[in-house]
């Protein structure tokens, strides 16, 4: 017995059976504890840092809920202050309504401050030690990685984008001229840097906001990052968009020199590729940001005036027997504004000796929206034109009450004339000026006011934006419906125009593409003047008073191939053209008075990933398009 002790306490076996049982462990160290008691030690070691985990975890998610419903309950006071501010902005409201400046400045700094104050309590809420291993679990932790992106960006958002859009209100309406008659450009080139850091912040707050989880297991987080990116996608091209003009207004408003500008008036009542027939047109002078009208013309002026411009095979190709460069009612059948501006610009210098550093184009419905802001225009009759009549004034009324072409010609000078003379004024009008300039700047983004400029430095950035008028140039999807009046008629008033944009099945790596376009004449079958109906296109058939022709041209993605089309499911053979590097398909439909036409077009496209771009051309009547989703092919 005592060997085998002796030998059990040299670490051998513990002595079998009866023995084992009467082992005393505290006679021998080196002995292995018996497996009962190993095993309760072990579950004690194992389950006291199992509950302290478990009780970290469940801190956590006491700490992520009480700190989340506290940043949802900053997030939503950080909005509300924002939707103040959007009721405060100018636009939003008739400038009577508005305020003096300086209460509007001061108002529009309180709710940027406690917009600000509020997001930055819900950034800091989210940032704690709790939220950051949360928002890295796999699967689960997509919300919280939301939650915490929505907190930091609304956080960068009123820190970094609207306090230096909310400073420059301020610095614009604060600042004031000599003689209170014209604009003082320094101000603008004062607030340029900061223009630039809210368009360069906006951007990356944009493109954060875009990396986060599109689609987690939590739709309320989903749909608050969705609400945020769709701000951003208002907020964004408005920094843009005013950086650019903190760039750009200051040397074309003459703060180097002098400069003139054509304004040219469009009649959407017979339609144009940019919008409508150039009318009316005035030539504006620009020094120093005192701005003037030197003339005001008509179409007849300049109907025997010719630019010596060269657009290219393309463009000749496809408007050339209308002679856009030669006929001056004719000068802007293509969508892309920079041509007819050209056009324009060169025949004005043709017919005046004079050349301008650029060009205007804008319609009655761009006028309506600047005259919200501005107030109504008084006539020499002592007429007014306001925002709710110029349209119907200017393309159907007129038509009525001046039957002589003279008259009514000069009619139309004295409107454009009284028009220019209450905006001007307006720009000037410090209680006034900022919600003439928010409706401007709704104008250009719209496509209804068009700007082009002859420095080649200036015209490189307006083509960037939708003010530049240009046609998408590139390898993005395109839908682009453009109508040109082909009867000489004022009919265009009363067009409907639909589109819908449906992709389809992939064929050998190119997907099929159904274009669906409707036009109705809503024109009434009598009662409208012998101007508005007569036509001077001399159609080989019957017509009646109220039907109207138009040019229908379709602007596909670029290496677009149309495989078929049918007009009123006929089969229709049109006409290919190509316009900066986009295919373009035109068909000469005749349109009866009431008749409703549905122009089909089958195309295969290049499969793409981005959303395609739909051309809208500015009409009395918005085009209403819905484009469906597609997406690149595969298998």
């Amino acid at each position: 017995m005592s060997d085998t002790r002796r030998g059990a306490s040299r670490g051998q076996e513990p002595p079998p059976g009866a023995e084992r049982a009467r082992w005393n462990p505290r006679r021998c160290k080196d002995w292995a504890l018996p497996a009962v008691i190993v095993r309760r030690l072990r579950d004690r070691r194992v389950r006291m840092p199992l509950y302290a985990a478990a009780g970290l975890v469940l801190a956590g998610a006491a700490w992520i809920a009480v700190t989340g419903v506290l940043a949802r309950s900053e997030l939503l006071a950080a909005q509300r202050s924002l939707e103040t501010l959007r009721r405060l902005h100018p636009a939003a409201a008739p400038a009577t309504a508005a305020g003096p400046p300086a209460a509007q400045a001061a108002t529009v700094q309180d709710a940027v401050r406690d917009a600000t104050g509020h997001a930055a309590r819900a950034h800091r809420l989210t940032t704690g030690p709790a939220w950051f291993p949360a928002a890295h679990l796999p699967v689960l932790g997509g919300p919280f990685r939301t939650v915490r992106g929505i907190a930091e960006a609304s956080d960068r958002l009123t820190h970094d984008v609207l306090p230096p859009l909310a400073r420059t209100v301020a610095e614009l309406d604060s600042t004031g001229t000599d003689d209170g008659r014209h604009l003082d450009l320094s101000a603008l080139r004062r607030v340029a840097p900061l223009l630039e850091q809210a368009s360069r912040s906006a951007s990356r707050v944009r493109a954060d906001i875009d990396g986060l989880p599109h689609s987690t297991w939590l739709p309320a987080t989903d749909r608050a990052r969705t609400e945020l990116a769709r701000q951003l996608d208002r907020i964004t091209p408005l920094a843009h968009d005013a950086a650019a003009a903190a760039r750009l207004m200051p040397p074309m408003l003459g703060a180097d020199g002098p400069r003139r500008y054509l304004a040219v008036f469009e009649n959407t009542a017979e339609a144009r590729g940019t919008g409508g027939l150039p009318g009316a047109f005035a030539v504006l002078r620009a020094e120093r940001g005192r701005l003037s009208f030197e003339h005001f013309g008509n179409d007849t002026e300049l109907s025997e005036a010719y630019a010596d411009v060269d657009l290219g095979a393309e463009f000749d190709g496809l408007y050339g027997p209308s002679a856009p460069t030669r006929t001056w009612v004719n000068s802007n059948m293509s969508p892309h504004f920079p041509y007819a501006a050209r056009i324009w610009a060169a025949a004005w210098q043709r017919h005046s000796g004079q050349r301008v550093d650029g060009a205007f184009g804008l319609d009655p419905g761009a006028i309506s929206g600047l005259l919200t802001a501005s107030g109504p225009a008084r006539l020499p009759d002592g007429s007014a034109v306001t925002a709710h009549n110029v349209v119907d004034l200017s393309e159907r009324a007129s038509y009525a009450l001046h039957p002589d072409i003279k008259r009514r010609k000069a009619y139309f000078l004295d409107v454009a004339r009284a028009v220019a003379i209450r905006l001007l004024g307006a720009s000037t009008d410090p209680t006034r000026r900022t919600a003439l300039f928010s409706a401007l700047h709704r104008q250009l983004g719209e496509g209804r006011i068009k700007v082009w400029s002859g420095h080649a430095a200036e015209q490189r950035e307006l083509l960037a934006r939708s003010f530049g008028g240009a046609l998408p140039a590139g390898s993005a999807p395109l839908a682009g419906l453009v109508v040109n009046n082909a009867a000489g008629t004022k009919l265009d008033y009363y067009l409907d125009r639909r589109l819908v944009w449906a992709p389809g099945r992939c064929v050998d790596g190119r997907r099929e593409v159904t274009v669906t376009v409707r036009l109705a004449n809503r024109a009434p079958v009598s009662g409208l003047p012998p101007y508005v109906v007569q036509r001077v296109d001399d159609p080989p058939y019957d017509t009646r008073p109220g039907d109207n022709r138009l040019l229908v041209s379709y602007y596909a993605s670029a290496g677009a191939t149309l495989s078929g089309a049918t007009l009123d499911g006929r089969s229709a053979q049109l006409s290919h053209g190509a316009e900066r590097g986009h295919p373009v398909f035109t068909l000469d439909v005749e349109l009866p008075a009431g008749a409703v036409r549905t122009l089909v077009l089958h195309l295969l496209e290049r499969p793409a990933d981005r959303s395609v771009h739909v051309l809208r051309q500015p009409l009395v009547h918005p085009l209403r398009a819905k484009a469906l989703p597609s997406g690149p092919c595969t298998g």
